[in-house]
């Protein structure tokens, strides 16, 4: 099968490429490297250095490959960043996205054709009622980050509707592992390693309370290729449903690494959540998955 992977020299998207090519499939990359690296690309990929929000450059490579699939990863995915200047957030993440439908409904080819998306469950639910939030959880996001993963969700809906592929989309919770950028702000796992070994002491913003539901990259990978022949116009939350605190990160890290410091406590920033878990019963139901890689296992 040919697929289109954008964002796929990014942090997860790489791994995504990965799986796709140990699967056997022939991949085409679409990422203009502002957050990924050249290191992460499968050098059995095609890569094309090009900007989504580019549509002219976009339909130019969907006419030449003409892709049964595509995995949606690319998005500037910063909340604090997005609250102070959301513009670039949006024309990304909503326009960009759009970019890529009108390509792929234009040059998609197969009958099976189908656009993979990855949305935020971290981000969408804003403060949810209940915890873990499941997939019917009011959408209420407190960034506009997370409003533009939303958005993109609506957008890919309608193109769906217009051009007849189908969609799938997965709201990620925190996702972690190998080629996590520690430079960039999302991805306290990365950055709190990052700065324990270069003896710095890490920043937690706020008291220590606030929670993220952690998901290995490895099996996010995993719904990533079952979805390739699983799910038909469906969302689904990964995630194990569990709150890690951003205190417990610390003292786990801490104590993987030999890090003696206390954390620097700074004031809690507009626009993250306080609390999230992913509730995952749905797409174990529907795909047989569910997480394997516990937070602390590596």
């Amino acid at each position: 099968m040919k697929i289109i992977v954008t964002g796929g020299a990014g942090f997860i998207g790489s791994h995504v490429v990965d799986g796709y090519i140990k699967a056997g499939h022939k991949v085409a990359i679409i990422d203009n490297l502002s957050t990924g690296f050249r290191r992460n690309i499968n050098p059995k990929a095609k890569f094309y250095q090009a900007d989504i929000r580019d549509l002219k450059r976009v339909l130019n490579i969907f006419k030449k490959e003409k892709p049964a699939i595509v995995n949606h990863h690319a998005a500037i995915a910063e909340v604090v960043k997005s609250v102070k200047n959301p513009i670039p957030t949006f024309e990304t993440n909503v326009l960009g996205t759009a970019n890529v439908l009108l390509a792929f409904g234009k040059y998609g080819k197969g009958s099976g054709r189908k656009f993979i998306f990855s949305s935020s469950g971290g981000a969408i639910y804003g403060q949810p009622k209940k915890i873990p939030a499941n997939e019917n959880e009011l959408i209420n996001p407190l960034s506009p980050y997370g409003l533009s993963k939303f958005l993109g969700e609506e957008v890919i809906k309608f193109y769906s509707r217009q051009y007849g592929f189908d969609y799938l989309i997965f709201r990620y919770p925190n996702v972690y592992g190998p080629r996590q950028n520690p430079k960039g702000e999302a991805g306290v796992v990365a950055i709190f390693s990052d700065l324990m070994r270069r003896g710095k002491r890490p920043v937690i913003y706020g008291d220590g309370s606030k929670t993220r539901d952690y998901v290995y990259v490895d099996d996010i990978v995993r719904a990533n290729v079952i979805g390739l022949r699983k799910g038909e116009n469906d969302i689904f939350n990964l995630g194990w449903g569990k709150e890690i605190k951003d205190k417990m990160i610390f003292d786990i890290l801490a104590k993987e690494l030999g890090f003696k410091a206390k954390p620097v406590y700074a004031p809690f920033r507009p626009g993250e959540v306080v609390r999230i878990s992913l509730d995952a019963k749905k797409i174990r139901k529907a795909f047989g998955w569910r997480p394997k890689v516990e937070f602390g296992m590596f």
